[in-house]
């Protein structure tokens, strides 16, 4: 196919996902642009088509020069995403200021923007509706996807070409390995149980129980399959939440990776009362550091998604994490 796109932040989890599923589409001229600091992130790209690699440090202002020729569309991937990072001149540089440059240029271009925004917009809200009144960051990452998100809103209006931003919740799958602390909780249940036997979770906090906490996770692969929604229908823009929809608790995802790992060595399933009773789930101390930084409920209002016409059906935890643990299984053996 000859229509170019740029994927940022391609080397990264969701990035590399979007470049493998428009690899699968046929799409090759692909350029990839990321920042390789953390070098184990070059196995993420190996066995994916792109036309070329650009150091995001060269990037911006390489795409504001038009230096890359026709551009159909940008999966704007890149950011610091680690939600304990407190310098905010740093995040606000890596999150804001970037993204703002990217979409001043399409804007002059007409290059479509499909970009990443966070459910961190929403910190302490118990509704997570995309509405100013709703938005309430506890962290300067959350603030630095809010910023932007409230530039797009108001450029929104002049704007000739697609731009869609996309509230992830809590994404987890295949190439998060080198997110280190920042990888979802079903890898790190994963690697816990393979190597010590258990699972550890969060104790009580706040209303809720050892492992009640709930979150809204979503399988990456219905994360990629939404945005290649929107690739395809380029007539629709605004800011979407990205999730399943569906609040579960860290419970039922540690549930999902023990019972699946047993299956592995046709030992029966568990229920979770079972799990914890034999000390395959065992729960810790809230963190001090993370006391009135934390989200304990999420869920995504997923009403502006359908009304723009999206009815993708999101697999819940049972299914998408027994999935993303057999492919665990599979890399390490």
């Amino acid at each position: 196919m000859s229509k170019r796109i740029i994927v940022t932040g391609a080397a990264g989890f969701i990035g590399c996902n979007i470049v493998r599923e428009l690899n699968a589409r046929g799409y090759t001229d692909i350029i990839a642009v990321d920042n390789l600091s953390k070098s184990e992130k070059f196995h993420n790209l190996v066995d994916l088509g792109i036309s070329d690699f650009i150091d995001k440090s060269a990037f911006y202002d390489s795409f504001a020069a038009g230096r890359f020729g026709k551009v159909e569309a940008i999966f704007h991937e890149g950011a610091c995403s680690d939600t304990m990072e407190h310098d905010g001149r740093y995040m606000l540089a890596n999150n804001y200021t970037t993204s703002k440059t990217l979409l001043e240029t399409c804007a002059t271009t007409g290059t479509r923007l499909l970009y990443a925004s966070s459910a961190a917009t929403y910190g302490g809200s118990a509704d997570f509706v995309e509405e100013p009144r709703f938005e309430r960051p506890l962290n300067v990452y959350g603030y630095s996807k809010l910023l932007f998100d409230q530039v797009v809103r108001q450029t929104l209006p002049k704007m000739n070409s697609q731009v869609a931003g996309f509230r992830y919740f809590n994404v987890y799958g295949p190439n998060e390995q080198h997110k280190g602390r920042m990888a979802s909780v079903a890898f790190h249940n994963f690697n816990q149980f393979r190597a010590d036997g258990r699972v550890k979770l969060f104790g009580s906090y706040g209303d809720y129980g050892p492992g009640e906490q709930v979150r809204d996770f979503v399988f990456v692969k219905d994360v990629v399959a939404v945005n290649l929604w929107f690739f395809d229908h380029p007539e629709r823009s605004g800011v979407f939440n990205l999730g399943s929809g569906r609040a579960q608790a860290f419970n039922d995802v540690a549930h999902a990776v023990v019972n699946t790992m047993r299956a592995t060595q046709n030992h029966p399933e568990l229920t979770l009362d079972q799990m914890v009773t034999q000390g395959l789930i065992e729960y810790i101390d809230f963190p001090e550091a993370l006391v009135g930084k934390y989200q304990c409920f999420t869920q995504a209002n997923l009403s502006n998604l359908r009304a723009a016409g999206c009815d993708h059906q999101f697999d819940d935890v049972a299914t998408g994490v027994a999935s993303y643990v057999r492919h665990l299984l599979q890399k390490a053996s």
